[in-house]
């Protein structure tokens, strides 16, 4: 639960630099303030003192004496002043909007390696931090959403695919070529896609599912068939060949493939998705500093 969980690791620094702040406001800050007004008492009964002494001037500033008792030690500062940053941080990626940094290829070409995408959180309902639990409903997934998920086999992993079948849906995908509900997906031919990383051109094609239209590849170089499919829950919902996989999603759960159709490890592998593994909706790429021209929204 705690490798890899940067939610985690936020929220229990909100947590502790909460505590902090609280005590800041109760009892440090109080503290203080007696202090730097039971110096200005001294300070004042000195120079009435002093004063019948017939003494006019009074060595040392007493203002300034005052703001050092009343300014923060280091560690309140690095704790209790950091609480309100850490606070907005942790409130916004939890339930707003969490940024990604894409590290493969298997979204190519919608999303490229390097993209920084950012995640609607609240699109698909809002869920607890770290736990992941469902608060409040809103949209349910749809075929061609690009979805962020925690990897079934190891939760603490994020993955990114593009929703392809929903619960119920017989999702087929024979010869390279997409059906679901016994519809082929509708695809058409584009120019041929060359992968700098890869320095190899990929056939590209132009899919319509439900109402998103994007591009696919494929390699011609690769088989068909699925190699290396994992054990996984649900399996025997899935029959392989050697022309491909057909699967009946269950009930609460969600079968996901890359764009990069020969070069995705995803549903075809390691199975479904479960409805209590979903992070949210990917719809903007912020920024990709080997490319600029990248940043913008996309299907």
């Amino acid at each position: 639960m705690v490798e890899g969980n940067f939610a985690l690791l936020l929220m229990m620094a909100t947590f502790v630099t909460g505590i902090y702040w609280i005590a800041e406001k109760l009892v440090f800050l109080p503290q203080r303030k007696k202090a730097a007004d039971q110096l200005l008492v001294e300070h004042d009964a000195r120079r009435a003192a002093l004063q019948q002494q017939g003494f006019s001037q009074i060595e040392g500033d007493v203002d300034t004496a005052r703001q050092k008792i009343l300014a923060q030690p280091w560690w309140l500062d690095w704790t209790a002043g950091l609480f309100p940053v850490i606070l907005a941080v942790f409130v916004l990626r939890s339930f707003l909007f969490e940024p990604f940094k894409i590290p493969s290829g298997s979204m190519i070409p919608t999303l490229r390696v390097g993209d920084l995408i950012l995640v609607n959180k609240f699109h698909y309902g809002i869920r607890l931090p770290v736990f992941n639990t469902k608060l409040m409903a809103n949209n349910d997934p749809q075929r061609g959403d690009v979805m962020v998920f925690r990897y079934p086999p190891q939760p603490s992993l994020d993955y990114i695919k593009r929703v392809v079948g929903l619960p119920g849906d017989e999702v087929a995908y024979m010869n390279k070529s997409l059906t679901v509900n016994g519809q082929p997906v509708p695809k058409v031919a584009q120019p041929e896609f060359f992968d700098n990383d890869s320095m190899r051109y990929a056939r590209q094609f132009r899919e319509t599912l439900g109402s998103r239209s994007y591009n696919t590849l494929n390699d011609d170089e690769r088989p068909a068939f699925v190699a290396g499919a994992t054990e996984f829950p649900f399996k025997d919902s899935c029959r392989y060949s050697v022309e491909g996989v057909i699967c009946k999603v269950p009930e609460g759960h969600y079968f996901l493939m890359g764009d990069n159709r020969d070069n995705s490890l995803d549903s075809r592998y390691w199975g479904f998705v479960p409805e209590a593994n979903i992070v949210g909706r990917a719809f903007f790429v912020w920024m990709n500093f080997g490319d600029l021209g990248r940043i913008g929204a996309f299907e």
